[in-house]
């Protein structure tokens, strides 16, 4: 039946699984905005927590997107299982270091999305993924400038965690 199915599409096998396991980390990317959106909200960070609990849906919209794009092109588009996530963080700060860590590696997944369209020509994908490409310079963006939100302003005391609350919450 898969020889059957893979005869009336485009889209290769290869680059079908590389579009899977995207699909999967878009999935887990927004598990773990989730995650720790509900650290912040524990917290007392209220503004931020909103700010990832909104990147948790987007996520989700990343991850529909390409599920769906599988299904449209005649794929079979896999469901992801749901892995364990991190759920407690030793820092507000960290929670940042860990979205930072977790966007270069979308972004490192994606080039390797788009080096195996090119490998097999596969040109409505590669255009496809394009949006993505630009999608995670601003997400990069976002994480870093709540990175140096922290080295700017003094999170060990009340004022300043409050402020971080606010002021990262206007990122993006």
């Amino acid at each position: 039946m898969k020889d059957l199915l893979r005869t009336r599409t485009s889209l290769t096998e290869g680059v079908e699984n590389i579009l899977n396991l995207q699909a999967k980390l878009e999935s887990d990317a927004s598990n773990k905005y989730l995650a720790m959106a509900a650290w912040l909200d524990r917290n007392g960070y209220a503004n931020t927590a909103s700010y990832l609990y909104k990147q948790a849906e987007e996520e989700r919209e990343h991850f529909l997107k390409i599920f769906k794009f599988i299904t449209d092109m005649g794929g079979i588009a896999i469901t992801p299982s749901v892995p364990e996530v991190q759920q407690e963080f030793a820092s507000f700060k960290e929670v940042f270091e860990i979205a930072l860590q977790n966007e270069i590696a979308v972004t490192q997944a994606i080039n390797k999305v788009i080096a195996k369209c090119r490998a097999e020509n596969d040109y409505a994908t590669e255009d496809f993924m394009m949006w993505y490409v630009a999608e995670q310079r601003e997400e990069e963006k976002n994480a870093r400038r709540a990175l140096e939100l922290f080295d700017l302003i003094n999170g060990n005391e009340a004022d300043g965690k409050f402020q971080l609350d606010v002021q990262i919450s206007k990122i993006g």
